[in-house]
């Protein structure tokens, strides 16, 4: 019986085919896989709430020991990216979809039951952290995934939308998480606990347990709906990609753009309140961390069109420079070391600054990829999968790197000039090879 679940002689840079097939399956396979992708980076970034309000419950865990678990599915996320690189070449985009989809699942359950229970250990916490960087690994399955769909004319496009659309999964449990913790939906398994300080119940489970049955309903919808392409090549072909200097620049530059964005993404309710709730102890961190990757999602998906019609490399090198100056700007106005709860609105301008132009980075560098690899649609497609890899280690890089650069200095400045020193490097290396005139690979 033949297999109708793989496309044959699919071709996106044939006009005729891409106005008559091509584009309808492709917008489809960007729509169940983008509502997939969203409940992915919600799995992902639930540790940037949950260990902020783990010590209101009666966990007695260290300032220290909440920033590692807030970096524990950032380190799954990098190492689980970089096996996701190349799994759609060898199983195809359904069956990866569908099973990433089903496997978050079983973290959420874990973690579901370890915060009704106060003898939940810090090991115990790190392990469904781990777990939980599935949410993270599966989007360099996605992004490949995407490229191989659409025509080079309209990949920024789609993967700024898929990408964008998807990061406003962070922004949806940072949102969204304050607001269920406070209904006992799950009341009958014995959940909530007495948060000390104001005498009132929450139910810490629920922002595991509210994201369950979506992800059964959209398991299901991507295993009956999806198809994929037979681009085929082993694990060892895959490598090809690492013969090309390319793929180590265009790494550099998406670890200055999604990396950051990630990497604030996760840290910056645990920045908030190590740096300003003791100059304003009734200031709520989760108020604020929404905003930010809600920002840094919508400029992506906007200006995932807009590098479709001036190219993503001048885009990526304003966006290096933009950062340079706005983490210039939080040493040097001594936002990194407040005196006064006065500071923080100036704070947050700066940091949400950041995240619009991490956000239009993102579009951009996606945009580069597959011109500059535009030689192998397939090696275009590993790179972005490899490139998103790295960049996932962000909040792992920014929550372990914090933590040392307090125990270091006293504060985080010196981990900022680290990101300095490094978006200095990724801009350099885009204007060189990729947007002054006469560069070698124009994009």
């Amino acid at each position: 019986m033949k297999n109708t679940h793989w496309l044959t002689n699919y071709d996106p840079t044939n006009e005729e085919f891409w106005q008559k097939t091509g584009k309808k399956i492709a917008w489809k396979t960007l729509s169940v896989t983008t509502v997939a992708l969203t409940l992915s980076f919600a799995t992902w970034f639930l540790y940037s709430v949950v260990v902020i309000k783990l010590p209101h419950i009666g966990f007695t865990f260290t300032d220290d020991q909440l920033f590692w678990m807030a970096a524990m599915p950032g380190l799954a996320g990098g190492l689980l990216r970089i096996v996701n690189t190349f799994l759609i070449p060898i199983y195809g985009t359904r069956k990866i979809i569908t099973i990433s989809t089903f496997l978050k699942i079983i973290p959420l359950v874990m973690l579901g039951f370890a915060v009704m229970d106060s003898s939940s250990s810090f090991a115990y916490f790190m392990f469904i952290g781990f777990l939980l960087g599935i949410g993270g690994g599966d989007f360099s399955s996605y992004m490949p995934s995407t490229s191989l769909f659409f025509p080079k004319k309209e990949s920024g496009t789609a993967l700024g939308i898929q990408a964008g659309v998807g990061n406003f999964g962070v922004s949806l449990v940072q949102l969204l998480s304050p607001l269920v913790m406070s209904v006992g939906i799950f009341a009958f398994l014995g959940g909530g606990e007495i948060v000390a300080e104001t005498g009132k119940k929450i139910y810490l489970e629920n922002i595991a347990f509210i994201y369950i049955i979506p992800l059964i309903i959209v398991g299901i919808w991507a295993w009956f709906s999806l198809k994929s392409i037979p681009v085929k090549a082993s694990f060892k072909e895959q490598l090809d990609i690492f013969n090309d200097k390319h793929t180590l620049y265009c790494t550099m530059t998406y670890i200055m753009t999604f990396g950051i964005f990630a990497g604030l993404s996760a840290a910056f309710p645990l920045i908030i309140k190590n740096l300003y709730v003791p100059l304003e102890s009734d200031l709520d961190p989760l108020k604020y961390a929404f905003y930010g990757p809600l920002i840094g999602s919508a400029t992506r998906i906007i200006f995932g069109k807009v590098a479709d019609r001036t190219g993503g490399a001048i885009l990526t090198h304003i966006t290096g420079i933009a950062l340079i100056i706005l983490f210039l700007a939080l040493i040097f106005g001594g936002y990194l070391t407040p005196t006064s709860k006065d500071q923080f609105n100036m704070f947050l301008a700066i940091i949400l600054a950041i995240f619009f132009f991490t956000g239009i980075g993102n579009a951009a560098t996606f945009k580069q990829y597959p011109v500059i690899f535009a030689e192998s649609p397939r090696r275009a497609a590993g790179v972005i999968g490899w490139t998103a890899a790295i960049a996932a280690f962000g909040p792992f890089v920014f929550n372990v790197l914090i933590t040392q650069s307090r125990a270091i200095s006293g504060d985080a400045r010196l981990f900022f000039w680290f990101l300095i020193v490094g978006c200095v490097m990724a801009t350099a290396v885009n204007w060189y090879f990729y947007t002054r005139k006469g560069c070698e690979r124009p994009s």
